[in-house]
């Protein structure tokens, strides 16, 4: 039920003897490669929802969290990676998201990780593998002296797809590492070893989850994931090495119980972290969260890839925005440029949703745009439609803003992504200290659903034995 363990190629009984411990759970490997007390972390969330604080309480428990770097600034991404280290110095776990973005974005935020040390990162919303991705991976990539390939930037990938999967599986493609040795970007001998070696050290399965997600269910990714490693593995070795977690409603003992017994090396949260003392949102925020039930979520347009019509999953409990984002879609769906509304839905969009004028929105855009990403506003103003999107994906970055900040007067378009996770781990805090977030601490979290999840497999191993009928 689990990968051969990396560091030492034998392959683990799936649950041994009687009373498991939570650190008994998953990969050894996982847990001697990532210096963590079980085969567990909690992931990155954007524009540092999973914070430094987080980061940091997860690395103190000798546990791994990935820091949401996406959307940050180069000088926030800097200051806060000196923040990580300088709380945990060189020996506790920790990573550092990197999000797929465009070339020159991931290019900087490389140069910042490999600057400063980082070994770990989560490499998110991938399709396909990029050039400053295949750049990280092996740059110090060497062989010992008993000729086996080490790769010092470790990364974990997060896919919902089998393509992206089996992209990841793969040595770093071969014109690109071609490309980057020709532009001196990783020397002779990187370049010479790279086949040797798969994309990642770990791939997490991301089922049914908060913020991007395609909803496929845990109980189908998984498996198919896992089959297709160990397809993989029959021709590369390299491939055999991966380890695959899941991710996507993982917020109880029992689903990360379920996820051991199907071959999980180990699990990742998100959702349930966002409503915890450390978390980057407001407090407002996490007074909605906490009581979200597991109905209480909804697809809604992904900001980001409006016109790709890629889905996210948020919070709809008690807000506005779910509703106001879909109409956004629909009308951009069905209409060529803003003059095509009718009066009475322009001033609808206008009024209640955006709350103020196209025009106005239309040079707040521009003011953004205009000196770092001049193109965007040249090809915008060319095209009705692209304006269009423009105008209407403020509305969702305005959004994410108000949650985070916990603008009162903008409560009911609060933009909280959510997985249902929460709602099940919800239900069993009820009644409980820890059912306010104020008493509730990631690693606490991590504790509850390891722990929980080592009594159930133990004491599903010990149940009676059926006596056959006569």
């Amino acid at each position: 039920m689990h990968s051969p363990d990396s560091t030492s190629g034998t392959r683990a009984a799936p649950f041994p003897g009687s009373g498991l411990r939570p650190e008994d759970l998953g990969s050894a490997g996982f847990r001697a490669g990532h210096s963590a007390a079980y085969a567990y972390a909690t992931g990155s969330m954007y524009k540092a929802i999973a914070s430094v604080d987080l980061v940091v309480r997860m690395g103190r428990a000798g546990l791994l969290g990935y820091f949401g770097a996406g959307g940050l600034s180069d000088e926030e991404l800097v200051a806060s990676i000196r923040r990580i280290r300088a709380e945990l110095g060189d020996h506790r776990p920790f990573g550092v998201n990197l999000l797929s973005s465009r070339p020159e974005r991931e290019e900087r935020s490389v140069d910042v990780y490999l600057a400063h040390g980082v070994r770990r990162i989560e490499a998110a919303s991938y399709v396909r593998v990029s050039p400053a991705l295949v750049r990280y991976r092996l740059t110090g990539a060497h062989r010992d002296r008993d000729g086996s390939v080490r790769t010092p930037n470790l990364i974990m990938a997060k896919v919902s797809r089998q393509e992206a999967a089996e992209a990841f599986l793969s040595p770093p493609p071969a014109a690109i590492v071609r490309d980057l040795a020709a532009a001196g970007r990783i020397t002779p001998h990187e370049a010479e070893i790279a086949g040797s070696v798969a994309m990642c050290d770990d791939l997490c399965a991301e089922a049914d989850s908060g913020g991007h997600t395609d909803q496929r269910p845990m109980i189908a990714l998984l498996p198919a994931i896992l089959t297709l490693r160990e397809r993989m593995a029959s021709t590369g070795p390299a491939a055999g090495r991966v380890r695959i977690g899941a991710a996507g409603g993982i917020g109880t003992p029992e689903a990360a119980a379920a996820a051991f017994v199907m071959g999980a090396d180990f699990v990742l949260t998100g959702s349930v972290n966002q409503c915890t003392v450390e978390a980057g949102t407001s407090d407002a925020a996490k007074d909605l969260l906490q009581h979200a039930r597991v109905q209480d979520t909804i697809l809604v347009p992904a900001g980001d890839m409006f016109e790709l019509g890629t889905k996210a999953q948020v919070l709809r409990r008690g807000l506005f925005f779910p509703a106001r984002a879909n109409k956004l879609y629909e009308l951009w769906l069905r209409h060529d440029s803003l003059d095509e509304l009718d009066e009475d839905t322009a001033d609808h969009v206008q009024r209640r949703i955006l709350g103020r004028s196209f025009d106005e929105v239309w040079q707040e855009i521009k003011s953004r745009y205009v000196e770092s990403r001049p193109a965007v506003i040249e090809r915008a103003e060319q095209d009705p439609k692209r304006r269009m999107a423009l105008t209407f994906t403020w509305y969702f970055a305005r959004a994410t803003r108000a949650a985070m900040e916990g603008d009162a007067g903008s409560r009911v378009d609060f933009q909280i992504p959510c997985g249902p996770a929460l709602g099940a781990l919800n239900e069993r805090l009820r009644g409980t200290p820890q059912e306010d977030w104020r008493h509730r601490h990631p690693d606490d979290i991590a504790r509850l659903i390891m722990t929980g999840a080592a009594d159930l497999l133990s004491r599903a191993t010990h149940l009676p034995t059926p006596v056959a009928a006569a």
